[in-house]
């Protein structure tokens, strides 16, 4: 029995150590044969090259990723790379990425589209009239670095990226990340892995003369796809075992393909990166290489192709993907990163501001503190601020506090050194003819947060129009106008001539010369952020004349008016049409009152009176190409009944009236008259192609003396109807209506070129 036992152990002691010693064998000839598996769990490094729009198959190759629950310990990107997989990092999923992206318009992303709404009432005026912007320091023309800002993506990212603004260095996202930029001095490749992510990441696809270079610790930065577009020895460098790569570079073009002066450049730019990816994608343990031959840089619009082709790619690699480490259960997703609309500003804090001062930021973003703003609201203020062009750069960051989603702003700004503007348009239409505007504008001309503009329009009717406004904010704003105007036309004779003088002369329509000159100061201050109201004084020089009509019998000018006039007015305006010509959606107010008081011996029998009028406006979208506009439009005149010049006139089509002057589709300019008046328009808008507009409108209207008093202003109402054709180009919209009234019996063309000026 001893000596059985004794066997036994023996036995067993002999055949553990040859279970131990085939072990051995088999995982020493398992880590020749399958480099993928390692005795310890390897770590699984992600690097995304840069490639504008052909990144989006980045996201297609992330949905496979993440459908096989791969754990990925590191990300690193350049460009593209770097922008989609930083939010990959932060804690979406390829899933959330496809959906985010797919909703971006990267038209208005990349151009720095502005909204209209987000402008100031003043610079929306000042801007909307001019094809052509030349800014110049002296008397030498500055170009600027880039066609865009970038602001528009990085007020994007830092959306995306709000749940981990507080994260200091990049090591510590939900996956750790970094990302390569280029320094535009030194030629050097920089690892941005701490700071703001937003801006680094902005940085990082700054692509040269297409975004501005980012200025980050003193070092201009621009696209990292220039020196390392797929930095796959920094990534091995963060201790990664294997690496999964996605190339979406060009490959180099044939002659065929270098038939521009860009695609020679582009090709020239790629000899390096495409040099180096044969070395870069040897040493990729899982090389993926998605099909972008058929699209650019950038081909934002194939987005949902380009992201199948990803998963295409990726799909190829299947077996190899199926063999990398897992998560436990599922990568941590949070599910609301994308539902957050607005957040609480506590503080608000702004640096590098030396001559426009904080109520002046603050007035432009629309922020007052311990506030809660919604996220498009902010983005707004943002556009706002951009839009004045007095900040090269303007970056910020939500600070979390001890409360949930209550955040402090810090913002960073940089001050544009340019303060001289030369600017250009040209435009017809009936009334005004041909005219070419010129413009010189100075910022910074008396104050630092001061505007001078001075129109000269050369043409058939010489004009001007000078502006000073001092902007404050929400604090009052100052500001002074003066605008002279004039035009021939052949009008209605009741708005000069009584009856008795109009019986003796025996027309219904006299030849006239009108010549506006109206000078005003004012005072300004935004009402709830979103109105405008104003209060000033107004100097009127207004002279009429005719040759059609002689006085006294003279072979002489007959003047129907030659007169200064005093007043006081108030002004309150509300503006969010997406358009100014063809909006889509928003409201629009407009209500003013003068009271006028005082008038020059011409008019020797002049009384005080007053004139109210008011225009409301709603346009919406009906389809996606159809939209309309609802427009109404309303005046009446209290007082003194012998001053005909500055009544109410409607007829004709136009944009910048002078006066009471109204436009009336059907009926001539200055045709219909009254000292009270209703109108209602309804438009409808196909864009039939991208800015090619089919318009269909009616207007009905009445207008008359005492209308109101009479109580017959919705009786027999006259009415005209507009089919039409525009076109938007840089130099303004090109528009031709015909235009018919049922009670005239015949049609009128209307024709306009250009923004109205």
């Amino acid at each position: 029995m001893k000596v059985c036992i004794l066997n036994t152990h023996n036995l067993k002691t002999k055949l553990y150590i040859t279970f131990l010693f085939l072990c051995t064998s088999f995982l020493s000839g398992a880590q020749d044969s399958i480099p993928l598996m390692q005795l310890k769990e390897p770590k699984v490094g992600l690097v995304l090259s840069g490639g504008g729009a052909k990144g989006f198959a980045h996201i297609g190759v992330l949905k496979v990723i993440d459908s096989l629950n791969i754990k990925v310990d590191y990300v690193a990107g350049t460009s593209m790379g770097a922008i989609i997989g930083s939010l990959y990092a932060s804690g979406y999923s390829g899933k959330q990425l496809d959906s985010i992206f797919k909703s971006v318009n990267f038209d208005d992303l990349i151009s720095d589209y502005l909204p209209r709404s987000a402008k100031t009432f003043y610079e929306r005026d000042n801007s909307e009239k001019y094809a052509v912007t030349l800014p110049f320091t002296n008397f030498k023309l500055k170009l600027p670095s880039a066609l865009s800002r970038g602001q528009n993506v990085f007020n994007l990212l830092s959306k995306l990226t709000l749940h981990v603004t507080d994260v200091p260095g990049f090591e510590r996202l939900p996956i750790p990340f970094f990302c390569i930029a280029t320094d535009v001095e030194t030629g050097e490749a920089i690892i941005l892995d701490e700071g703001n992510l937003s801006q680094t990441v902005t940085a990082s696809g700054a692509f040269p003369s297409l975004f501005q270079p980012v200025i980050i610790n003193d070092r201009v930065l621009i696209d990292g796809g220039v020196i390392n577009n797929y930095p796959i020895e920094e990534l091995k460098a963060k201790g990664m075992d294997i690496i999964i790569g996605v190339d979406v570079q060009d490959g180099l073009a044939s002659r065929d393909d270098l038939n521009s002066a860009p695609s020679i450049l582009l090709q020239i730019n790629n000899y390096r990166t495409i040099s180096d990816m044969v070395k870069k994608a040897k040493d990729t343990d899982i090389y993926i290489k998605p099909d972008i031959t058929n699209y650019t840089v950038v081909s934002f619009s194939e987005g949902k192709k380009i992201i199948e082709n990803g998963v295409k790619a990726a799909n190829l690699k299947l077996d190899d993907l199926k063999k990398l480490p897992k998560y436990r259960t599922t990568r941590p997703v949070a599910n609301d990163l994308i539902a957050q609309d607005s957040i609480t500003i506590n503080r608000v804090k702004i640096h590098g501001n030396n001559r426009y001062t904080r109520a002046y930021i603050l007035g432009k973003l629309k922020l007052i503190e311990e506030t809660k703003v919604s996220y498009e609201d902010f983005k707004e203020g943002v556009n706002n601020l951009v839009a004045t062009n007095n900040f090269t750069t303007f970056y910020y960051e939500f600070e979390k506090t001890n409360t949930p989603n209550v955040f402090n702003l810090s913002a960073t700004v940089e001050e544009t050194n340019i303060t001289n503007f030369l600017k250009f348009g040209l435009h017809y239409d009936d009334l005004y003819k041909s005219a070419m505007l010129v413009n010189f504008t100075k910022k910074r001309a008396l104050l630092d947060d001061d505007v001078m503009s001075l129109d000269v329009i050369l043409g058939d009717q010489v004009r001007y129009n000078f502006e000073y406004y001092i902007d404050k904010g929400f604090y009052w704003s100052v500001g002074v106008r003066s605008r002279f105007n004039q035009f021939n036309r052949n009008v209605n004779a009741k708005l000069f001539l009584n009856d008795y003088e109009q019986s003796l002369v025996g027309l219904n329509k006299i030849d006239i010369e009108l010549e506006d000159q109206t000078n005003q100061l004012y005072v300004q201050t935004l009402f709830r952020k979103d109105f405008a109201l104003s209060f000033g004084g107004e100097h009127k020089r207004l002279k009429i004349k005719s040759e059609t009509v002689v006085s006294n019998g003279q072979d002489k000018e007959r003047f129907f008016e030659n007169t200064d006039y005093l007043s006081v007015f108030a002004t309150l305006r509300l503006d969010r049409y997406d358009h100014k010509y063809y909006p889509k959606n928003g409201v629009y107010f407009s209500g003013d009152f003068h009271l006028y008081f005082h008038a020059s011996h011409f008019n020797a029998d002049f009384d005080k009176f007053s004139i109210a009028k008011a225009d409301i406006g709603y346009a919406f979208g009906i389809t996606d190409k159809l939209s309309a506009n609802i427009f109404t439009q309303g005046g009446f005149k209290i007082g003194d009944t012998n001053t005909q010049s500055l009544d109410f006139a409607l007829g004709g089509y136009g944009n910048n009236f002078i006066n009471n002057f109204i436009s009336f589709y059907g009926y001539d300019y200055v045709a219909l008259t009254g000292d009270s008046f209703v109108k209602g328009k309804l438009s409808l808008d196909y864009e039939i192609f991208k800015k090619n507009h089919i318009t269909l409108a009616a207007n009905f209207a009445n207008i008359g003396y005492g209308l109101f008093e009479s109580g017959n202003w919705l009786d027999s109402p006259y009415t005209g109807y507009a089919v039409g054709y525009g076109l938007e180009t840089f130099l303004g919209p090109i528009e031709a209506k015909y235009t018919y009234s049922p009670e005239l019996g015949n049609s009128i063309w209307l024709f306009n070129l250009g923004f109205w000026f």
